[in-house]
């Protein structure tokens, strides 16, 4: 295997990838990468990509805008249609990607780019497959795991952040990750441990993002885009999963015309580590050289 940067431009602005490819293939399919909520992509997805690249297949991971290494400022805006031009543009750049090939491309993404996937695929009819892991179904479905206190405070901030966008002042930031009682984006039993159990121990990242997001989350549904994938989908959902709500995500699967829901006795941070791990990546990598051979 070997490994080369890869940057692309997403309207204009920089956003920081990775082209993993087989050593001994000309030319492989290519499975584009990216992960979930204010998350970098190396963040344990390098673990999938390269059981993916031991099948023949190059990984292409990347970075949104104003994450990781990817330029744009303000820096920590989680955008999910922002993410999504974001993939529209990576994909763009792979199609013309003389080191692949471009007319077998498929999507994998995670938790939110979990949705992304979906949303993404759902107008793109050149899309080879979809791996949708312990994806974000519906913003609607999200919040009402939460709590009364939580969704009012996510409501002032989300408002009080809109107005410092319209006013051109700095962000106003929310954690991303905390332990149950305290405020964050995610709050539940497994988040802060299940979060940092995913990173590299010398990670620059910081614990927060722009607090608009929780103005966009709840009008964000995957869901109902589901329908017009015309894509073969893999859908693995955690039964134990605290942050998305497992039905939310049976919904969405049952509308996908070719989707094939894999339902897993875990958490939501469990398939990235561990035994768990092994058993996601398996049936992935099977399931994407079926689709991309």
């Amino acid at each position: 295997m070997k490994m080369t940067k890869c940057d692309f431009k997403s309207n204009g602005v920089r956003c920081d990838g990775d082209l993993y490819l087989p050593a001994s293939v000309s030319k492989p399919p290519v499975v584009i990468m990216a992960h979930g909520l204010a998350a970098q992509k190396n963040f344990r997805i390098p673990a999938y990509a390269e059981r993916f690249v031991e099948k023949n297949m190059a990984a292409f991971l990347f970075d949104y805008r104003t994450f990781g290494q990817s330029d744009g400022t303000p820096r920590h805006i989680v955008d999910p249609f922002q993410h999504l031009k974001d993939w529209e543009a990576a994909i763009r750049h792979m199609r013309s990607c003389p080191e692949v090939d471009g007319s077998r491309v498929a999507l994998w993404g995670s938790s939110f780019s979990g949705g992304h996937v979906i949303a993404t695929a759902a107008k793109d009819d050149r899309i080879s497959a979809v791996v949708s892991q312990v994806p974000f179904a519906s913003g609607f479905s999200s919040i009402q795991m939460k709590s009364l206190k939580d969704i009012v405070l996510s409501s002032v901030y989300g408002v009080y952040d809109g107005l410092r966008k319209v006013l051109s002042l700095s962000p106003h930031y929310s954690p991303v990750i905390a332990y149950p009682g305290t405020f964050a984006a995610m709050n539940t039993e497994e988040s802060y441990k299940g979060y940092l159990s995913i990173m590299d121990e010398d990670t620059t990242w910081e614990n927060k993002l722009a607090s608009r997001v929780f103005l966009t989350l709840p009008l964000y549904s995957p869901r109902r885009c589901a329908s017009r994938v015309k894509a073969p989908t893999l859908v693995m959902a955690g039964k134990q999963d605290s942050i998305i709500p497992f039905k939310a995500v049976e919904k969405m699967a049952g509308r996908l015309p070719k989707g094939e829901l894999v339902v897993m006795d875990c958490n939501h941070f469990d398939p990235y580590t561990g035994d768990m791990f092994e058993r996601f990546v398996e049936k992935q990598a099977d399931f994407l050289e079926k689709h991309l051979a």
